[in-house]
C-alpha cells in the first residue's frame, strides 16, 4: 500500500489489469478510515464503496454528477452515479480487480473535496 502519510486527494489512480489483487479487508478498513461517510457493501459477491450525496433538488444533484465526470475520466477510474431528486448516489469498485483497490478510495476522497473546495 502506497504513502499512509499523502492524502488520497493528492494521489491518482494507477491502471489495473484483469487479475489485479483487490485489497484485504485489513485494508479496506484502513483506507476507510481516512474517508468520511462512505461505507463498504456487497454487491454481488465483491466489496464496494458507497455514499450518498443529499442536495436541495435536482438540478444541484445533476451539477454534481457533471462535476464528478471529468475528475473520473483524468483518473481513468469511473464511478456507478445513481441521480435521483435531492440526491446522489455513487458506488466504487475496481471491476478487473472485483472488488476494491486503492484507486476506489483515492476517487472517493477526490469526489469529497468537491464539496469541501471554496
Amino acid at each position: 500500500m502506497a504513502s499512509e502519510t499523502q492524502p488520497l486527494h493528492e494521489r491518482h489512480c494507477v491502471k489495473c489489469e484483469p487479475g489485479t489483487p483487490p485489497l484485504s479487508s485489513h485494508e479496506v478498513g484502513q483506507l476507510l478510515e481516512r474517508l468520511d461517510g462512505w461505507t463498504v457493501e456487497d454487491a454481488d459477491g465483491h466489496m464496494r464503496l458507497t455514499k450518498q450525496y443529499k442536495f436541495k433538488g435536482f438540478m444541484p444533484a445533476v451539477e454534481f454528477v457533471n462535476n464528478i465526470a471529468p475528475i473520473a475520466e483524468a483518473e481513468g477510474h469511473h464511478p456507478d452515479l445513481l441521480v435521483s431528486y435531492g440526491s446522489v448516489t455513487v458506488h466504487l469498485f475496481t471491476h478487473a480487480a472485483g472488488g476494491l483497490t486503492e484507486n476506489d478510495f483515492i476517487l472517493a476522497s477526490k469526489i469529497d473535496r468537491l464539496l469541501t473546495k471554496s
